[in-house]
């Protein structure tokens, strides 16, 4: 049996699906998406070029759906993570993380340096970090400004942390908008990375009722969800997949490879028990031993496989 929540979208490569969390947002969202954000960049670049007193180049580079363990695997170590509440979101938290480089270069132009900022490899002081909220706010503020028309958020800064592993303004596995900065100072490059919880933006993902009934995003009850994810992954169980059987290496001499013609068996020296390996595409995923069934030979599955599991030497069956 093959395992469940994996469709291919190509001949050779099966794509790994997780009926858990879809990803849910329509190209036309997306495009709205990059038009909001990149207002807001281009407000937020002007306010900085003011503060600064220096040549600061602000773009957005990125705006997706991912989870929270995605999002915190970007953050540098140690971080600057401000963690951000939001009302009427569970409890779940926004982030607005500056990178380290980026975060020194604007503690040294808010308190007045000029020319080269010396950048420590050290998480900041608490007074650096007093430093560094005044933009931590400003980014809040640009945020609300720029989902205000769509979905008002009421956003505050409420804390701070510098290791990206005990970061818990959300559930690892929870969706999360991921909103990447670019920012060109000093001759350098960073980021800004904003995280919002996906549950505190849903209205704008769920979209209109004329939406829905068109075959928009789907939303509904509970037992409605459970219902078209039932009837999603019976379609996937349904769907025919490609699966390879490989055999153990074998030598042959060259003097008996020249007399090979059609309808000769040639001696493989393979005991029948010997291990064979079935590929999903180009993915070793079972071990398997041979067998038949009735007049047909077949492979009985043994175990799974590891894709990276290093394996046994193998040959097409042909």
């Amino acid at each position: 049996m093959i395992t469940p929540g994996v469709v291919s979208t190509h001949a050779d490569e099966p794509v790994v699906v997780d009926f858990r969390r879809p990803r849910r947002v329509a190209n036309e969202r997306m495009r709205a998406l990059d038009v909001m954000h990149e207002r807001m960049v281009k407000s937020l670049e002007g306010w900085l070029l003011s503060r600064v007193r220096g040549q600061i180049e602000l773009r957005l580079t990125d705006v997706r759906q991912a989870s929270f363990a995605e999002f915190a695997g970007t953050l540098e170590s140690p971080c600057c993570a401000y963690l951000v509440d939001i009302k009427d979101c569970g409890g779940q938290q926004g982030v607005v993380d500056f990178g380290l480089d980026l975060s020194y270069f604007l503690i040294d132009r808010l308190f007045g340096g000029h020319g080269d900022p010396t950048i420590l490899d050290r998480a900041l002081s608490p007074i650096e970090r007093m430093a560094l909220r005044v933009v931590a706010e400003r980014v809040v503020q640009q945020l609300q400004e720029c989902w205000h028309d769509r979905v008002p958020l009421s956003m505050e800064l409420s804390g701070f942390e510098s290791v990206p592993e005990i970061i818990q303004s959300s559930g690892r596995q929870n969706s999360v908008l991921h909103i990447k900065i670019g920012v060109m100072f000093a001759g350098k490059q960073g980021n800004i990375s904003i995280s919002l919880p996906q549950i505190a933006l849903e209205a704008f993902f769920a979209g209109t009722a004329d939406e829905r009934k068109s075959g928009g995003t789907s939303i509904g009850s509970a037992e409605e969800l459970t219902a078209n994810r039932d009837l999603a992954e019976a379609q996937v169980r349904a769907t025919y997949v490609s699966v390879r059987a490989m055999l153990p290496d074998f030598r042959i001499q060259m003097r008996d490879l020249s007399t090979v013609h059609v309808g000769m068996v040639l001696q493989t020296g393979i005991d029948v028990n010997a291990p064979i390996q079935a590929f999903v595409g180009s993915t070793p995923r079972f071990r398997c031993i041979a067998g038949r069934v009735g007049n047909k030979l077949a492979v009985r599955v043994q175990d799974f496989m590891d894709a990276n599991d290093a394996g046994i030497p193998t040959t097409p069956v042909q």
